[in-house]
């Protein structure tokens, strides 16, 4: 192909790349033309090695050059900029995705605290009724957990301070654990994400009422009021994550189901990925705080119930005034 050619084919190209390039570096570039501009960048490079490989002339080169490296700067600086990206998510778009999936959100929070209050009810009417939920040596061990007079709280005796961060990788690795079984679960249209949420609010709620109903409530509940607000809230948002992979398969609409599984999946990831931090906070929390024999329960309460506040706050008012209407 004569150079002319390849000009007058490609100009129009590089013209729309060079107005989007101006765009970015200025900052007012659209969210389309960020979108696509690493696409752009790779086929002007395509363009470049063509015109280098045909070994046409300097004039078309240079230019052409200096274009890429104009691109090349700029998406290294784009990718330079990951900690204010990951500011507006946590800060932002993770509690708006939180209330744009309010329906699976109300559905999952509704399965888990229901079930767990429930059935905290009911063991606490009903004593023996823990025992067909838990075995007798899990029932017992966690008896000792929360026991007055064990001089320990929620945690082993022997156990120094110092092992604390131990304790936080694992409860991050448990409750990670919890959570992702209960999120991907949801891919067996929606009945696994449902079995798991009715299952820990089971658990929990049984080990709250026995322990309640023989006196050790106030070690039990002044132990996970604080990281509660955190855990409590993940686990209910991992399994609206997986209800939502479950009725892109069930509903997907008009949309053939691979499809919808996969746009549903982007916004689960996502939400996911919130989960993540709150149980990151969770896990800190229960590691460093809720044991804290030191700690009046009554401080413990109220830390708790702000804690409770602000999460139930962050997720219902957080980035609402990021897009101000045009």
């Amino acid at each position: 192909m004569k150079q002319s050619q390849f000009e007058s084919l490609h100009q129009p190209q590089w013209d729309a790349y060079r107005q989007g390039l101006d765009l970015l570096e200025r900052g007012k570039a659209s969210a389309e033309h960020a979108r696509s501009f690493p696409r752009d960048y790779r086929r002007l490079c395509q363009h470049l090695a063509l015109a280098q490989e045909r070994g046409y002339s300097t004039c078309l080169i240079d230019p052409l050059q200096q274009l890429a490296l104009r691109g090349h700067q700029l998406l290294y600086r784009h990718r330079s900029s990951v900690r204010p990206q990951l500011l507006a998510f946590v800060l932002a778009d993770f509690p708006r995705l939180v209330r744009e999936s309010w329906p699976f959100v109300l559905v999952a929070g509704l399965l888990f605290f229901g079930s767990l209050l429930g059935i905290a009810l009911l063991v606490y009417l009903f004593p023996d009724l823990i025992y067909s939920l838990l075995p007798v040596e899990q029932v017992g061990e966690m008896q000792s957990m929360y026991d007055p007079a064990a001089g320990h709280l929620g945690r082993d005796m022997e156990r120094a301070a110092s092992d604390d961060w131990m304790m936080f990788g694992y409860y991050i690795m448990h409750n990670i654990g919890i959570a992702f079984q209960t999120f991907a679960s949801g891919l067996l249209l929606g009945l696994g994400s449902v079995f798991f949420l009715v299952f820990n609010g089971l658990l929990i709620g049984g080990i709250a009422g026995h322990l309640t109903r023989i006196g050790f409530g106030e070690n039990f509940w002044s132990f996970v009021i604080g990281h509660g607000a955190f855990e409590l809230s993940a686990i209910a948002i991992a399994g609206a994550a997986g209800l939502q992979l479950g009725w892109s398969l069930i509903a997907p609409g008009r949309l053939k189901r691979g499809e919808a599984l996969r746009l549903a999946a982007r916004k689960s990831v996502l939400l996911m990925c919130g989960v993540m931090l709150l149980l990151l906070i969770a896990a800190f929390i229960e590691a460093y705080w809720s044991s804290r024999n030191a700690t009046p329960p009554l401080a413990k309460y109220l830390v708790g119930a702000t804690l409770w506040a602000l999460v139930v706050l962050y997720l219902m008012t957080a980035g609402r005034t990021r897009h101000a209407p045009e």
